[in-house]
């Protein structure tokens, strides 16, 4: 291969590489909604949405309600509160706080009634059922190894 053949190989790459669209580096990748959404909420309600490494405190029943009520004033739909409490609630650091006789918060932080009995239960199964490991079988039920 001669040299003007390789010149404009160099060219053409070149012209490829400016065309080409970034690739994106996982700093840059998309992050969950989710998170966005329960990371606006922290910034709104920093008592009742504590961040990491603080712990976790039992919401007020009927919290959903009061956050629908200020869905337009505070710019999260309907839809994505109950998807981000949904998934506030579903964590091991929920569960752990959700102890009898625990204080739950309203949106201001002030104590808006306790955990009760039947719902710490709640809790410590939720944990339980968490930490079960799922055990795939490959060999469906009847069935038998024949050797």
């Amino acid at each position: 291969m001669g040299l003007e053949k390789l010149a404009d190989l160099k060219k053409q790459l070149a012209a490829e590489v400016k065309s080409a669209k970034p690739i994106k580096s996982p700093k840059t990748a998309s992050v969950d909604p989710v998170v966005l959404i329960i990371g606006k909420l922290q910034k709104l309600f920093p008592k009742t949405f504590p961040k990491n490494p603080n712990p976790k405190v039992p919401l007020k029943v009927g919290i959903l309600d009061d956050l629908y009520a200020r869905s337009e004033e505070i710019g999260i739909s309907k839809e994505d509160i109950q998807l981000a409490i949904k998934t506030w609630c579903k964590s091991s650091r929920y569960w752990s706080a959700s102890k009898e006789g625990a204080v739950r918060v309203d949106l201001d932080g002030n104590p808006a009634g306790v955990v009760e009995a039947k719902g710490a239960a709640q809790a410590r199964a939720m944990a339980r059922k968490a930490k079960t490991p799922k055990v795939a079988s490959s060999i469906p039920v009847g069935d038998t190894l024949k050797s």
